[in-house]
C-alpha cells in the first residue's frame, strides 16, 4: 500500500521559513519522481517543485530562489525548504509520487504564512 505523509507545515511571519517532509512507503522510492503541489484557497492545485529519479529539479517560477527540492533515497523521504516566505504561498502542499504513469498523493500539509 502506496503511502506518502507530510509533516512541517505551520504558521510562519513574512520572511520566515519552514522545511516540509514527505515520507513515502510501500513504492521503490529510488524509481519515483517526486513533488510537491500546492492549493491556495479558491485556487486550483498548482505545482511547486519536482524532483526526477534521477535527480534532475524543476521550480514554478514564483518560487525560483526561494525554495528548494531534495530527496534522500536512503531515508525514502523528499523535502521542500522554503525561505523568505510571502502571503501568497498560503496553501496546503501536498506531496506527489509519479511512476508507471501512476500518481500517489499525501493528505497535505497546510502551510500559513502571515504576521
Amino acid at each position: 500500500q502506496v503511502q506518502l505523509v507530510e509533516s512541517g507545515g505551520g504558521l510562519v511571519q513574512p520572511g520566515g521559513s519552514l522545511l516540509l517532509s514527505c515520507a513515502a512507503s510501500g513504492i521503490i522510492f529510488s524509481s519515483y519522481d517526486m513533488g510537491w503541489h500546492r492549493q491556495a484557497p479558491g485556487k486550483q492545485r498548482e505545482l511547486v517543485a519536482e524532483i526526477s529519479s534521477g535527480g534532475s529539479t524543476v521550480y514554478t517560477d514564483s518560487v525560483k530562489g526561494r525554495f528548494t527540492i531534495s530527496r534522500d533515497n536512503a531515508k525514502n523521504m523528499v523535502y521542500l525548504r522554503m525561505n523568505t516566505l510571502k502571503a501568497e504561498d498560503t496553501a496546503v502542499y501536498y506531496c506527489k509520487g509519479r511512476n508507471y504513469g501512476m500518481d500517489y498523493w499525501g493528505k497535505g500539509t497546510l502551510v500559513t504564512v502571515s504576521s
